[in-house]
């Protein structure tokens, strides 16, 4: 399977109800707290420059954006989360979108769950993970904003996440050195291959 990434588009947005009229393509979540990197990230994978919006207001993002990989694949960006300003009724309406989107979703096949790779978990990181984990979906830890880690944090940071989450595949991801897309596009591919 060849998927030129390049061909992305956006689709349609949505509170986690599935929209009607989709292709029955599957689905690849990216998710993460607000200001982890996601919109970059999404815009390096595609070589879009401006497909997810970066904005200068974390929390910006509200609903799922659906976009079309190549006619092969749902790109879904997910609203980042737990930005300070939003409160508790925002991560309240977020989880409650996460889960009517999870339910019975069969074309759900991988998810990318992005983090500060120079930030410790919070309690609404820990609980999403282990929510995924619970799911039993193929899932990516992408540690982003990794040139700003060290030899030995690198190694140390990737030790944790392995050692606490032994079903997730860890990628270390640059915004600037692009380290760590060629391996995620790769994976995604593969991902997509083995779930059809």
């Amino acid at each position: 399977m060849k998927i030129d990434f390049s061909k992305t588009n956006f689709v349609t947005s949505s509170i986690g109800d599935k929209p009607r009229g989709l292709s029955p393509f599957k689905e690849v979540l990216f998710v993460g707290r607000s200001n982890v990197g996601k919109s970059s990230l999404i815009n390096a994978l595609t070589n879009r420059k401006n497909l997810a919006r970066v904005s200068s207001k974390p929390g910006h993002t509200k609903l799922l954006n659906y976009f079309d990989v190549d006619h092969t694949f749902y790109l879904v960006d997910a609203p980042g989360y737990g930005y300070a300003k939003s409160g508790r009724k925002d991560i309240a309406s977020f989880g409650a979108m996460m889960e009517k989107y999870f339910h019975g979703n069969s074309n759900l096949s991988l998810i990318v769950f992005l983090v500060d790779a120079r930030r410790e978990l919070n309690d609404d990181d820990k609980m999403l993970l282990d929510l995924i984990e619970e799911l039993n979906i193929n899932f990516i830890i992408v540690l982003t904003k990794s040139d700003k880690l060290n030899q030995s944090l690198r190694y140390r940071t990737k030790m944790y996440y392995q050692n606490n989450y032994k079903h997730a595949s860890v990628i270390f991801y640059s915004a600037i050195s692009k380290e760590g897309l060629p391996t995620l596009q790769e994976m995604i591919v593969k991902t997509l291959l083995l779930s059809q």
